[in-house]
């Protein structure tokens, strides 16, 4: 039995936090199995980041280089990773779950004739063969399975592991040839907002989690949207966090209902929105409702805003609450946060 990982390379050529993360939860996979792995990039060009990595431990380094690889597309992903599956002979293979990677995994499993599992978030090994956790029905319950179809593909989520980290070194990086037919689509560019107006961060410290409670009334009987979005784009420009709200937050313009006009499902922590593992988290006017309190559950150390001492957000699920009126809070915390 072998192990592969792939991973692409950034725009600056080197590999992204979840990527490395992604690398340590292999090498300690291929570890527990007692077998090798080998290491397969692809990018514009792959060699330095194949040698940031160098000691990882991996017996072979297999790289995919050139202008038509430094770019998310389905054609040329899929042609390299299947390339690169074959050209180690991998039973296994693992890769980060990027959006990049997600989206061609299933294919490149079908043109192997193997099988691909996403949001795996455990490998293990028991009696010589490989285990996966991950968690079904919205992350309700976690299973832990095998399976016999080779190879088997594994899309694993951040967080599982510690970032690797290593001495770089020379890989001695074999290149495999490939040759794609003329495409018929084309990277023209990219449009993204300002840096200021990015309110989703997955590397950032702290998850600031917004409730449906922002947009109700106050202690005065007044809506106060216009002030709550004011108070929550501060602090996230100040505090350089993370955003994410309940999905009765992000369902409530459907309704007719007031809202903040930045959050959208992209937002979403829990039930169909994502799962975050961000070192702290801090959740504010939330009502409390279980399916939104799932996504929460991977945050290292949680904190909650609310007037209602019983919120089912905070109790039970928050380390630390802080019973008192949010509005009021945030507006300090920007001030000292100026």
């Amino acid at each position: 039995m072998s192990t592969l990982f792939l991973a692409h390379t950034e725009a600056d050529g080197t590999l992204a936090k979840a990527a490395l993360e992604a690398l340590a939860a292999t090498v300690q996979f291929a570890a527990a199995l007692g077998t090798p792995f080998s290491v397969g990039l692809i990018g514009d060009n792959p060699g330095p980041a194949a040698d940031a990595i160098a000691s990882c431990g991996a017996t072979r380094f297999l790289t995919i280089s050139g202008a038509a690889f430094a770019q998310a597309r389905y054609a040329s992903d899929a042609a390299a990773a299947e390339a690169l599956c074959r050209a180690a002979a991998a039973t296994v293979v693992t890769v980060p779950a990027t959006s990049r990677w997600n989206r061609v995994l299933p294919g490149v499993a079908h043109r192997l004739g193997g099988r691909a599992d996403t949001h795996v978030t455990g490998l293990a090994a028991a009696a010589g063969q490989p285990q996966v956790s991950r968690w079904f029905y919205r992350q309700r319950m976690e299973a832990t399975f095998t399976r016999s179809t080779r190879p088997w593909l594994l899309a694993l989520e951040g967080g599982i592991a510690p970032a690797w980290q290593g001495a770089a070194g020379c890989a001695h990086a074999e290149a495999v040839a490939l040759t794609l037919p003329a495409p018929r689509t084309s990277v023209v560019g990219f449009q993204a907002p300002a840096s200021d107006q990015q309110t989703i961060r997955p590397d950032a410290d702290l998850l600031f989690v917004t409730g449906a409670g922002w947009t109700k009334k106050q202690a005065d009987g007044q809506v106060k949207v216009g002030e709550a979005g004011t108070l929550i784009l501060d602090f996230l420009r100040l505090s350089r966090s993370s955003l994410g709200s309940t999905k009765s937050l992000v369902d409530l313009g459907g309704e007719g209902q007031a809202i903040l006009p930045f959050l959208s499902h992209l937002n979403q922590v829990g039930q169909t929105g994502s799962t975050p593992r961000h070192a702290k988290g801090l959740a504010t006017c939330c009502h409390g409702e279980e399916p939104h309190t799932v996504g929460w559950r991977f945050i290292g150390e949680r904190r909650a805003i609310s007037l209602d001492a019983n919120c089912g957000w905070a109790r039970g699920k928050a380390d630390i609450l802080y019973v008192a009126d949010a509005f009021a809070v945030m507006k300090k915390v920007n001030e000292l946060l100026g």
